[in-house]
């Protein structure tokens, strides 16, 4: 049993270099973010349309193998609908970005309500619900100042996006390496039995 498990952690350390890669990958996307907000936002709906294009033909695909099945115009309904958001997203790019901007702006502000209504709700259940109802006040502040400064607000998105990609780089950078000594301890313990 300890030999599979140390088989097991073996092959998967073995493999720590992916994560490095993953990791500087990561915050090489930060930096850019960083230096070139805007550029990187608009980059990043344009993915966005990359993957609603491949995701409606996938589904597409699926409605067709699925066809005469339940609910399988649905399926068909989705991918139309991933081709046409693809599309739109092209042509009018920074049009696309806008309403992105909008939809964080949008969401903020309903996550903002339901974490404050969460607060309220589970304040006998849980210890410090005051930090949900503050995190709810911050969340639509920031949603309301989002959609009253649209511009501000991409950018702000941009940021966000980019400190998000500098952590997560950062912890996979972090996890490589953790992964290489685990396995490196670990093939000297195989190796010695």
């Amino acid at each position: 049993m300890v030999n599979a498990i140390g088989s097991t952690v073996d092959r998967i350390g073995s493999k720590w270099w992916l994560l490095l890669l993953r990791g500087i990958a990561a915050i090489v996307v930060a930096v850019i973010a960083f230096m070139q907000p805007g550029l990187a936002l608009v980059s990043f709906v344009l993915v966005l349309g990359i993957y609603s294009l491949v995701a409606g033909v996938l589904a597409i695909m699926a409605a067709f193998s699925l066809a005469g099945a339940d609910h399988w115009w649905a399926l068909l309904f989705e991918g139309i609908l991933g081709i046409i958001v693809a599309f739109v997203i092209w042509n009018w790019p920074i049009t696309a970005t806008v309403a992105f901007v909008y939809f964080v702006a949008a969401w903020l502000i309903i996550t903002g309500v339901l974490q404050i209504a969460a607060g309220i709700r589970f304040r006998d259940v849980i210890g410090n619900e005051w930090l949900y109802i503050i995190a709810g006040v911050v969340s639509i502040a920031f949603g309301v100042w989002v959609f009253r400064s649209p511009l501000e607000g991409s950018l702000a998105t941009a940021f966000l996006i980019a400190w998000y990609f500098l952590f997560f780089g950062i912890l996979q950078v972090g996890l490589a390496f953790r992964l290489r000594l685990m396995h490196t301890t670990v093939a000297s313990a195989i190796k010695g039995t």
